[in-house]
Order: structure tokens, then sequence, then C-alpha cells
């Protein structure tokens, strides 16, 4: 057995930065009231380090408290989810395909065709309320 030197295994371990520990503050519920009207769409936490710190505040990564950016497509999607038997219909022509049994049809073509805009529709919609370009941009 070879003599190492007795620091090797601390100096072998790979450096990992510690990430500081969180900062509580209690607040009446008054307070946090305000100051959640005060930062609107804002994260909480990013809104005090904003108050704090200025210009000098560091951004942190995160979606957000509220990332819905347009209610009404939102709700158009959940709407039309909820109205229509669309994933059991899909689903159906899945096995109709599988099994060799559609018959393809000017009206069997016409209903795919509607489907496949529905669920476009749908993406769009998700797209819009998530705050994303439709067209597939950010």
């Amino acid at each position: 057995m070879t003599n190492l030197p007795h620091d090797f295994n601390r100096l072998a371990e790979p450096k990992t930065e510690k990430k500081p520990a969180p900062f509580s503050l209690r607040l009446s519920f008054g307070e946090r009231t305000r100051l959640e009207q005060d930062a609107g769409d804002k994260p909480l936490g990013a809104y005090i380090r904003e108050r704090l710190f200025g210009k000098d505040a560091k951004p942190r990564k995160g979606t957000g408290k509220r990332p819905i950016k347009d209610q009404q497509a939102l709700g158009r999607v959940l709407g039309a989810l909820g109205r229509s038997r669309l994933a059991s219909n899909l689903n159906q022509l899945a096995k109709a395909v599988n099994t060799g049994s559609l018959p393809v049809t000017p009206d069997t073509e016409k209903e795919i065709r509607e489907a496949c805009k529905a669920v476009t529709d749908m993406r769009d919609d998700l797209r819009r309320a998530l705050g994303r370009n439709p067209e597939g941009g950010p």
C-alpha cells in the first residue's frame, strides 16, 4: 500500500459550491397581502430582492408564481377539452388504423382533418396562455 498524502480524500472530492441558507421573515397577514399585491405577477421573492437591492438584484431562474399569460386562451382550451371526446375519438381512430378496419371515405378524411385542426388550435391556445409564440418561437 502506498502512502498517500493525508488530505488526498479532501483534494479528490469534487468542489461543490454551497448555496446560502434561506432567510425567513415573519409578516402579518396584512403585510404579506400588501407585498403580494405590490408584486403583481412577479414572484414574491424576486419582488422583495428588487425592492431591497434595486438594479443590483440578481434574477433567479424559475417560472414565476403566475405563468399563465392569457387566461382567455387557457379557458378556450379547457372548455374545448371538456366538450370534446377528442382523446376517445383519436384512440378509436388509432385502433382502427392498426387493425386495418378504417374505411377511408371523404367524410372520414374530413373528420380526421377537423380533429387535427382542433388539436392544433388547442396547442396554439395553450402556447399563448403560457406566454409562448404559437408559431413555435419563444
